[in-house]
């Protein structure tokens, strides 16, 4: 999942705490993928052109097995944000999911910002750690990891 510090890094801390922050520090204290798919659903439907929105939204419909949605969301938030890796681990597990072709060309894609932002690389290796502590065995997502890691 994306970090609520990466979509909101100047908001005021006597702000009121978003819908966005709520869901993140949920999911972060262990909640459950279907306890949080709702709250995504109507952020991504209130802020749509907001990337990370989508980004979570595709991980959650990956851990509950919805590979068609999460296809359909990671591409917006890949649309809405080309640079943002995990988009791009969310697309590509979501293609590898229900048999889309091009794959290859979104690894290539993390590969080349995490040599640009090595300090991005610890940030993807704890949300594919978190995945597959939360889906063990997905096959998918070991794929990709495989790929990252060579």
């Amino acid at each position: 999942m994306t970090d609520a510090t990466d979509v909101a890094p100047d908001a005021s801390q006597d702000a009121p705490v978003s819908l966005f922050d709520q869901a993140i520090g949920r999911y972060q204290q262990g909640a459950a993928p279907e306890d949080l798919i709702d709250d995504f659903l109507t952020i991504t439907a209130q802020s749509p052109r907001q990337s990370a929105g989508w980004t979570c939204l595709a991980w959650l419909q990956l851990l509950l097995d919805q590979p068609r949605n999460a296809l359909t969301s990671a591409r917006n938030a890949v649309r809405l944000n080309p640079q943002d890796p995990q988009a791009r681990i969310n697309l590509s597990v979501a293609m590898l999911e229900t048999g889309a072709k091009g794959v290859r060309e979104h690894i290539e894609i993390v590969q080349r910002v995490v040599q640009i932002a090595p300090e991005l690389a610890a940030e993807l290796n704890d949300s594919i750690a978190d995945g597959l502590r939360r889906r063990p065995g997905w096959q998918a997502l070991e794929k990709v990891k495989a790929w990252l890691e060579a």
